[in-house]
Parts: structure tokens; C-alpha cells; sequence
């Protein structure tokens, strides 16, 4: 099976501060794979850099089997890599359904904007927000906010879903049905690449784990796996969540 992502020594500098540093792993079709790591430690520059908002320093990233650094933004979306935003900042003078369509009509393919709102309804629909759809944007909830951006994303069609702490600020129901939505997402033939500091969802969501430390790629592998590696414990679970996980078992 030939990688749907893929991430060749992959280097971002910013002056004199190495953010990324030499980052090679790859994603296979459909896939849940989990990003994790410290607070800094590179893995929203890793998606800057695989949506172009950043440019490589070193290294090739390659979608679909073409490579795609050196494009821009609109180019990575419209070949079908979409993404969510750790900080949800809707179009706050649009509604929700508004919201939605401006994604359909980006990269989504719809040809006018009566069919893209159509689409937007279907998506919204699917995240639970349709009976919201006329409401403003700005009005929703942190819950319902996120729940925008994964429908702003779906309307971009994409291969590949790339999030960004969703489920950060949720309450415990409100993680609950974001995994249930996630799972969904994946049944649909999504591949997603999802940043997460809860390792109950990471580990209930994740086939494999990639962890990043001061820029640099520390462990890779089956969740199980990755939670028992003494560097990923040292460097960010702790001890603490070792003895836990001992409880629990």
C-alpha cells in the first residue's frame, strides 16, 4: 500500500530556532494516527507545513505519491488536504451554513453558490449542527464552534483531515460525541492525522502514534506500544500516567 502522506527529513528553521528537525515518517490510507508530544514541540508547525502556511527549510513532503511542498495553500486544499485550527475562529459575520458553503465553494468543487449551500446543509447535517444553520457563527458554542470546523472542512472534500486539538476546552460528554463524529469520519474513507493531549483519546481512536520532542520525531508505532517507550514517558506522559495505567489494568 503506497502512503498517502509522507514526510522525508523534513526541517523548519525560524532564524536561528530549529522548530522541526529532520522528520521523516508516513500515513497510510485511512488511517487514525495520532500526533503528540510537549507543549512546543513542533506538532502544529508539522501541519503549517504540510498546508503550506509554512515553507520547508529541508526535507520533501509528498500526498497521493506527488510532492507537494514548494505549493500554496489553495493548491495543497484543492488536491484534498483540509485541516481544523486549534483556535476555532469562524467567519463571524456569516452564519453557520454560510460558513460551511465558503468551503464548498474553496475547494469543494461546487459550481455555484445555491449548490454549495446544499452541500453545506448535508455536512452540516452530519455534525449536528443543521438546526443551526441560519444562526450567525459567532453565537455557537466552543462544542458547536469545533463542530463547524470539522463540517467547514468535510465541504473541502478531502483525502486527508488534518486536527488540530479538537477536543480541547470539551467537557467529557462533549469528547464522547467528538469520537463517535471522528470514528464516522473515518468510515467514510477519511485518512486523519489528529494533534490530541488526552491519551484516552488518543488511545481509543489511534492505530499508531508519531511523537515529537523538541522538534525531533522520538517514537513511532502502535498506541499500546508508544505509552510504554521510555523516552515518550520521560519526555512527556511522566510517571504518573504510567502508574495509572497500571491501576487500570
Amino acid at each position: 500500500m503506497n502512503p498517502i502522506l509522507q514526510l522525508e527529513s523534513v526541517t523548519r528553521k525560524f532564524g536561528g530556532l530549529t522548530a522541526l528537525d529532520e522528520v521523516s515518517f508516513q500515513i497510510n490510507p485511512g488511517e487514525i494516527v495520532g500526533l503528540i508530544g510537549p507543549n512546543g514541540a513542533g506538532k502544529t508547525t508539522l501541519v503549517n507545513l504540510v498546508t503550506a502556511v509554512y515553507g520547508v527549510t529541508r526535507g520533501r513532503i509528498f500526498f497521493d505519491g506527488q510532492r507537494i511542498d514548494g505549493l500554496k495553500s489553495h493548491e495543497i486544499s484543492r488536491k484534498g488536504i483540509a485541516r481544523t485550527f486549534q483556535i476555532v475562529q469562524p467567519f463571524p459575520k456569516m452564519t453557520v451554513c454560510e460558513n460551511v458553503a465558503a468551503g464548498a465553494l474553496f475547494a469543494g468543487g461546487a459550481k455555484s453558490v445555491n449548490e454549495a449551500k446544499e452541500q453545506a446543509l448535508e455536512h452540516l447535517h452530519f455534525v449536528g449542527l443543521a438546526d443551526l444553520a441560519s444562526h450567525s457563527a459567532a453565537a455557537l458554542t466552543l462544542a458547536n464552534r469545533k463542530r463547524l470546523e470539522l463540517a467547514k472542512s468535510l465541504a473541502m472534500k478531502p483525502k486527508l483531515l488534518l486536527l488540530d486539538e479538537v477536543n480541547a476546552g470539551l467537557t467529557n460528554v462533549e469528547i464522547n460525541k467528538a469520537l463517535a463524529l471522528i470514528r464516522s469520519l473515518a468510515e467514510r474513507g477519511i485518512t486523519i492525522l489528529i494533534i490530541e493531549h488526552l491519551m484516552k483519546v488518543v488511545l481509543a481512536l489511534c492505530s499508531r502514534v508519531v511523537v515529537l520532542h523538541h522538534g525531533q520525531l522520538i517514537a513511532e508505532g502502535a498506541a499500546t506500544d508508544v505509552v510504554r517507550n521510555p523516552r515518550v514517558i520521560e519526555a512527556y506522559l511522566g510517571a504518573h500516567f504510567v502508574n495509572q495505567r497500571q491501576k487500570e489494568n
